[in-house]
């Protein structure tokens, strides 16, 4: 029997340089990509992973710690540079540019395999052409973080800008995630409550929304949210990425929408704690839940 996969991730990962406010710098593996699939998979999802890099950079690969019947990677003449300077201890405020940046994703290159949702962790507006959602919305169900649709190149520097393709292609997403500042670009609302309702007009099927402070969740009847509880935010990066990895993982797996939000945001917050990708497993996510979040 073929196996069938909750969800495949699709997307570029990074090579990445990260400056702190007090200027000390390290270089890591990053990009949507990264961060989603090991949360994903630590909340009992069977997932794939189709990586957009240069064979060149082919030891990202290793670094996913996946069985390499469970992830492919998908030719790029570059692998996409990241540089983050950070402002503050919280990391809220950072300067980000691109020095280089991967091809985008193809249909032809979306691996042949039995998925049940499609999700596309973008870094860049380009990284998935219009027609990738046509085609994977034939396959299965589609979900997409606002970013890959927001954030451009330019020159070397990023710059946000609505997408404005937003109404035609927001009916394909099953599931779609913004940040508060992506739904304020998108929307033109700061009431984050209210930016998911709008978005949700717009035909998105079920919405998540990142805050330093809060998860929410909605799907056209059903609003929830929940805190943040990290103890310290030394693992900042790949929040809302982490985030909806394990959002989508307990929704694939039959987790409703108030019981995958509690365990996304309680995963979140324990990987906050320690830099990097999210290393645990369901127990310890479980572990903080009953510890940090009670009943």
């Amino acid at each position: 029997m073929n196996q069938v996969y909750d969800l495949m991730i699709v997307g570029p990962a990074t090579r990445d340089v990260n400056v702190d406010y007090t200027g000390a710098e390290d270089r890591s593996t990053g990009g949507a990509v990264t961060f989603c699939t090991p949360a994903a998979a630590a909340a009992g999802a069977k997932v794939f992973a189709a990586v957009k890099i240069s064979p060149e950079d082919g030891d990202i690969i290793g670094g996913f710690h996946m069985d390499p019947a469970d992830i492919a990677l998908l030719p790029s003449k570059k692998t996409t540079l990241m540089k983050n300077v950070y402002f503050t201890p919280d990391r809220e405020r950072r300067d980000a540019s691109c020095p280089a940046r991967s091809d985008p994703v193809q249909p032809e290159e979306i691996p042949d395999v039995d998925c049940r949702l499609y999700h596309l962790a973008g870094l860049l507006y380009g990284d998935f052409p219009n027609e990738l959602i046509k085609f994977l919305h034939g396959k299965g169900m589609v979900s997409a973080d606002a970013q890959g649709f927001l954030r451009h190149n330019e020159n070397g520097k990023l710059c946000f800008h609505d997408w404005t393709d937003k109404l035609q292609y927001l009916p394909y997403m099953d599931f779609f995630k913004t940040d508060a500042a992506e739904a304020e670009i998108l929307t033109g609302l700061t009431d984050r409550a209210e930016a998911a309702r709008q978005l949700r007009r717009w035909g998105a099927k079920e919405i998540l929304i990142s805050h330093n402070t809060e998860m929410l969740a909605y799907d056209g009847r059903d609003l929830f949210t929940c805190p943040v509880r990290a103890r310290n935010l030394s693992g900042r990066t790949g929040r809302g990425d982490t985030t909806f990895g394990a959002y989508l993982a307990m929704r694939m797996t039959g987790a409703g929408m108030q019981e995958a939000l509690r365990y996304a945001t309680a995963c979140v917050s324990l990987k906050m704690e320690t830099p990097g990708v999210f290393t645990g497993t369901r127990a310890d996510v479980e572990n903080y839940l009953r510890e940090f979040y009670g009943n």
